[in-house]
Protein backbone atom coordinates (compact mmCIF):
# COMPACT_ATOMS: atom_id res chain seq x y z
CA UNK A 1 0.00 0.00 0.00
CA UNK A 2 1.31 3.22 -0.99
CA UNK A 3 1.87 5.88 1.50
CA UNK A 4 -0.36 8.84 1.45
CA UNK A 5 1.12 11.90 -0.15
CA UNK A 6 0.24 15.60 0.72
CA UNK A 7 0.94 16.99 -2.23
CA UNK A 8 -1.31 15.52 -4.66
CA UNK A 9 0.56 16.72 -7.82
CA UNK A 10 4.22 17.81 -8.75
CA UNK A 11 2.84 20.82 -10.13
CA UNK A 12 1.11 21.56 -6.42
CA UNK A 13 5.08 20.89 -5.02
CA UNK A 14 6.05 23.95 -7.53
CA UNK A 15 3.20 25.86 -6.84
CA UNK A 16 4.53 25.84 -2.82
CA UNK A 17 8.03 26.34 -3.72
CA UNK A 18 6.80 29.48 -5.79
CA UNK A 19 4.88 30.98 -2.38
CA UNK A 20 8.18 29.95 -0.11
CA UNK A 21 9.77 31.94 -2.58
CA UNK A 22 7.49 34.88 -2.95
CA UNK A 23 7.10 34.85 0.76
CA UNK A 24 11.05 35.02 1.23
CA UNK A 25 12.10 37.44 -1.50
CA UNK A 26 8.60 40.30 0.18
CA UNK A 27 10.24 39.95 3.72
CA UNK A 28 13.82 41.10 3.50
CA UNK A 29 15.78 40.83 6.60
CA UNK A 30 16.44 44.61 8.70
CA UNK A 31 19.89 45.03 9.60
CA UNK A 32 21.26 47.96 11.69
CA UNK A 33 23.79 49.90 9.93
CA UNK A 34 25.87 52.92 11.33
CA UNK A 35 26.37 55.60 9.34
CA UNK A 36 29.62 57.86 9.09
CA UNK A 37 27.51 60.63 11.37
CA UNK A 38 26.99 58.07 13.59
CA UNK A 39 23.19 58.02 12.93
CA UNK A 40 22.02 54.09 12.84
CA UNK A 41 19.90 53.25 10.03
CA UNK A 42 17.51 50.00 8.88
CA UNK A 43 19.04 48.23 6.25
CA UNK A 44 16.72 45.80 4.32
CA UNK A 45 19.04 42.82 2.70
CA UNK A 46 17.38 40.09 0.60
CA UNK A 47 16.98 36.96 2.25
CA UNK A 48 18.50 33.84 0.12
CA UNK A 49 16.47 31.15 -1.03
CA UNK A 50 17.74 27.86 0.38
CA UNK A 51 16.30 23.99 0.65
CA UNK A 52 16.45 24.41 4.29
CA UNK A 53 13.91 27.78 4.12
CA UNK A 54 11.64 25.63 1.95
CA UNK A 55 11.63 22.99 4.59
CA UNK A 56 11.01 24.99 7.37
CA UNK A 57 8.32 26.77 5.24
CA UNK A 58 6.60 23.40 4.30
CA UNK A 59 6.49 22.49 8.04
CA UNK A 60 4.77 25.65 8.92
CA UNK A 61 2.20 25.00 6.31
CA UNK A 62 1.77 21.44 7.79
CA UNK A 63 4.27 19.69 5.03
CA UNK A 64 7.03 17.71 5.29
CA UNK A 65 9.42 18.24 2.52
CA UNK A 66 12.41 16.21 2.36
CA UNK A 67 11.01 13.00 1.18
CA UNK A 68 9.54 14.37 -2.21
CA UNK A 69 13.42 15.15 -2.84
CA UNK A 70 15.20 11.64 -1.17
CA UNK A 71 12.38 9.82 -3.45
CA UNK A 72 13.01 6.54 -1.04
CA UNK A 73 11.74 3.70 -2.14
CA UNK A 74 11.10 5.27 -5.93
CA UNK A 75 7.74 6.60 -4.12
CA UNK A 76 8.08 9.76 -5.15
CA UNK A 77 9.06 9.43 -8.99
CA UNK A 78 6.29 11.85 -10.68
CA UNK A 79 8.18 14.76 -8.34
CA UNK A 80 11.60 14.25 -9.45
CA UNK A 81 12.06 16.67 -12.36
CA UNK A 82 9.96 19.35 -10.16
CA UNK A 83 12.56 18.66 -7.34
CA UNK A 84 15.40 19.13 -9.50
CA UNK A 85 13.50 22.33 -10.91
CA UNK A 86 13.14 23.75 -7.92
CA UNK A 87 17.40 22.84 -6.20
CA UNK A 88 18.23 24.51 -9.41
CA UNK A 89 15.83 27.34 -8.82
CA UNK A 90 17.32 27.86 -5.29
CA UNK A 91 21.44 27.11 -6.65
CA UNK A 92 20.79 30.20 -9.24
CA UNK A 93 19.78 32.35 -6.79
CA UNK A 94 22.89 31.92 -4.54
CA UNK A 95 25.43 31.97 -7.20
CA UNK A 96 23.77 34.75 -8.87
CA UNK A 97 23.62 36.32 -6.12
CA UNK A 98 27.00 35.55 -4.90
CA UNK A 99 28.46 36.64 -8.21
CA UNK A 100 27.13 40.44 -7.87
CA UNK A 101 27.79 40.54 -4.32
CA UNK A 102 24.30 40.61 -2.89
CA UNK A 103 24.95 37.58 -1.02
CA UNK A 104 28.66 36.59 0.61
CA UNK A 105 30.59 35.15 -2.46
CA UNK A 106 32.78 32.87 0.14
CA UNK A 107 29.51 30.80 1.65
CA UNK A 108 28.14 30.56 -1.60
CA UNK A 109 30.64 28.92 -3.31
CA UNK A 110 31.25 26.61 -0.31
CA UNK A 111 27.05 25.76 -0.36
CA UNK A 112 27.23 25.11 -4.15
CA UNK A 113 30.46 22.76 -3.99
CA UNK A 114 32.25 25.48 -6.43
CA UNK A 115 35.36 26.10 -3.93
CA UNK A 116 38.21 25.48 -6.31
CA UNK A 117 40.89 22.75 -4.76
CA UNK A 118 44.35 22.60 -5.75
CA UNK A 119 46.88 20.59 -4.87
CA UNK A 120 49.96 22.48 -4.45
CA UNK A 121 51.87 20.24 -1.91
CA UNK A 122 52.04 16.69 -2.90
CA UNK A 123 51.44 16.37 -6.21
CA UNK A 124 48.34 14.45 -5.50
CA UNK A 125 49.77 11.33 -3.55
CA UNK A 126 48.57 10.52 -0.21
CA UNK A 127 50.55 12.13 2.86
CA UNK A 128 51.05 9.19 5.14
CA UNK A 129 53.55 10.97 7.91
CA UNK A 130 54.69 14.32 8.46
CA UNK A 131 58.27 15.26 9.44
CA UNK A 132 59.26 17.99 11.89
CA UNK A 133 62.85 19.07 12.96
CA UNK A 134 62.97 20.81 16.03
CA UNK A 135 66.04 23.82 16.49
CA UNK A 136 66.01 24.67 20.22
CA UNK A 137 66.23 28.63 20.62
CA UNK A 138 69.69 27.49 22.38
CA UNK A 139 71.70 25.88 19.53
CA UNK A 140 73.36 27.37 16.20
CA UNK A 141 72.11 26.22 13.15
CA UNK A 142 75.35 24.92 10.86
CA UNK A 143 75.31 27.03 7.75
Amino acid sequence: MSKHKYIKTPELLWEMFESYRDKTINNPRLIDKALQSGKVVQEALRVPLTMEGFEVWGYEHGVTLDHYFKNSNGAYDAYCHICQRIRKAIRQDQIEGGMVGQYNPSITQRLNNLTEKTDVTSNGENINEIKISIIRPDTKELD
